[in-house]
């Protein structure tokens, strides 16, 4: 795991950015999302590993397997009832842990992949997981495999951000100009363009990085944490450029945006008196 103090988007989980606009992902707020949504590809009963899969890390007592979003407990009815328990309980848990402790979410959401590793839901909290660890090939492969396994999650800026994590910030552009983007709602697409500008921000091209933010919704009256990272990729972006005085505007604007404490846009402020 890398620095806490810069983020995604001015997101507080942990990045590898070259430069410009920090390394974000999808929505900060939870992830909630992950814990649930997805199909599997069959309806025929899923084979598992069963009383053969490791234990992984012990499960709090209070967990309860019904915490689990309906979406997910329905992917998880193709299972023995003691299975399904087991991997509703360790995603619950792996929900619970991602903000405080990203590497036992983790190792909770292996332990459910352990059980099986069929099912879009169970992968994807692998790969938001990993993801949140800094794991980025890791993150990269589970992802893919829980959209071909059905995931009705916005995966594509987590893909992308991915590929700049590795190195291949040309790759996250390519995805972000594909047709799949032209699909996605309004706060998706604009989770996907800031890491879409962070992708120019690596190869040095921050002119250009300031062209992908530059958006109607680049909007001051906007409020929330999509647009809270907007406001903080553009203001990074611009200081980048030499640009403070316009840099400070837009981290008061994020700081005004972030209702819910997702960017260190404050801090940034202070640093820049």
């Amino acid at each position: 795991m890398v620095d806490d103090s810069k983020r995604r988007g001015g997101d507080r989980r942990p990045h590898t950015s070259s430069g410009g606009a920090p390394r974000r992902g999808p929505r900060t707020e939870r992830d909630d999302r992950w814990s649930g949504p997805g199909r599997t590809r069959s309806a025929q009963p899923q084979q598992t590993d069963g009383d053969r899969a490791p234990q992984g890390p012990a499960i709090p007592a209070e967990v309860d397997a019904k915490d689990l979003p309906p979406e997910a407990r329905r992917e998880l009815s193709t299972l023995d009832r003691a299975t399904a328990d087991a991997v509703a309980r360790h995603l619950v848990a792996a929900g619970e842990l991602l903000d405080e402790d990203p590497q036992e979410a983790l190792n909770h959401a292996r332990a459910a992949r352990a059980r099986t590793s069929r099912i879009a839901a169970v992968r994807e909290a692998v790969g938001i997981a990993a993801y949140r660890c800094g794991d980025w090939a890791q993150a990269l492969s589970e992802l893919r495999a829980a959209r071909r396994m059905g995931s009705k999650s916005s995966l594509l800026a987590l893909i992308a951000d991915c590929e700049r994590g590795l190195g291949r910030p040309e790759r996250a552009i390519e995805l972000a100009r594909g047709p799949e983007a032209a699909d996605l709602n309004e706060d998706d697409a604009d989770e996907l363009r800031i890491v879409a500008a962070g992708a120019r921000s690596d190869l040095g091209q921050l002119e250009q990085a300031l062209v992908v933010l530059s958006t109607p919704q680049l909007d001051p009256s906007r409020s929330g944490s999509t647009a809270a990272r907007l406001f903080y990729a553009y203001a990074d972006t611009l200081l980048a450029l030499g640009r403070d005085d316009e840099a400070l505007q837009w981290f008061l604007r994020s700081a005004a945006a972030d209702i819910d404490g997702v960017t260190d846009a404050e801090e940034r402020l202070s640093e820049l008196g």
